[in-house]
């Protein structure tokens, strides 16, 4: 049987990939920083679709964490089939704000370092056994230019290209997943009023992690669903970098107040 291993596993995105795959028979290993909420989800899951959950409770910021995260990964006795690097937040300060490094710094290391050590974990145990998928989650706001939020999800994007192309030929694929606004508990959650965002551009979560799932078995690198966010994805990779920059003022202009960011929907294992 398949094992999956999901960061941020426990709600929004990740939850849904832990439901999508264990519907589908794979055994999970959850990571998240809640331990009541990782437990209570491993015990839902195994009891409704029969399959062995694990979890690992980490804070995906703390490097020792990611460490003890990266050491499941490599384990030979019980290989890691798939595996989703979903944890992740918004980020809504700033880049000039007062004392904001602090909040750049925290983004950066778990969708950056983590991203960088846990896929490349994922990867060398993978491509010594000949097989495996990695699906690392970016962001369609990695297109466009709204502070670091927009440059850690392009990095996402680009190391996962790159990480592509090193692991070609060795059965391993990597696929950057892109979504927009996804409809999850994160606004509710978080307090966040999402009142500017047309409701033509939020999508669901079930649709997102199924075309996900089905572009990760099709070894493509890029995936961004639907056919409007790909149209969306198509003009801001062609569009003049300076009607980008104009795009993504306004659009920063009219989230001031309320704070949401594109795909800053889901759970993450530093909340």
């Amino acid at each position: 049987m398949a094992i999956a291993l999901i960061t941020g596993g426990t709600s929004g995105i990740g939850a849904e990939f832990a439901r999508q795959l264990a519907r589908d028979g794979s055994d999970l290993v959850l990571v998240a920083r809640n331990e009541t909420r990782l437990d209570a989800t491993a015990s839902r899951l195994s009891t409704e679709f029969g399959v062995t959950v694990e979890t690992i409770s980490a804070d995906l910021a703390d490097r020792d964490d990611v460490l003890r995260v990266a050491h499941r990964l490599a384990d030979r006795a019980k290989p890691i089939d798939l595996f989703v690097n979903n944890a992740g937040f918004g980020v809504h300060a700033r880049l000039t704000d007062v004392d904001s490094a602090s909040v750049h710094e925290h983004a950066f290391d778990v969708m950056c370092r983590a991203v960088l050590i846990l896929a490349g974990t994922a990867g060398r145990a993978m491509r010594e056994r000949g097989s495996g998928r990695i699906i690392n989650v970016s962001s369609i706001a990695g297109l466009v230019t709204m502070g670091s939020y927009s440059a850690i999800k392009a990095w996402v994007a680009s190391y996962s290209q790159g990480l592509s192309v090193e692991l070609r030929n060795t059965g391993v694929t990597v696929t950057a997943l892109m979504p927009g606004w996804v409809i999850t508990e994160f606004h509710e959650r978080a307090g966040i009023r999402t009142g500017s965002i047309p409701s033509f551009l939020w999508i669901d979560a079930p649709t997102l992690v199924l075309g996900a799932l089905r572009d990760s078995a099709r070894g493509k690198v890029i995936s961004i669903p639907t056919v409007r966010y790909r149209a969306i994805g198509w003009f801001a990779r062609h569009l003049p970098r300076r009607t980008i920059r104009w795009i993504s003022a306004k659009i920063s202009s009219s989230r001031s107040d309320e704070g949401s960011e594109p795909h800053g929907v889901r759970d993450t294992t530093t909340t």
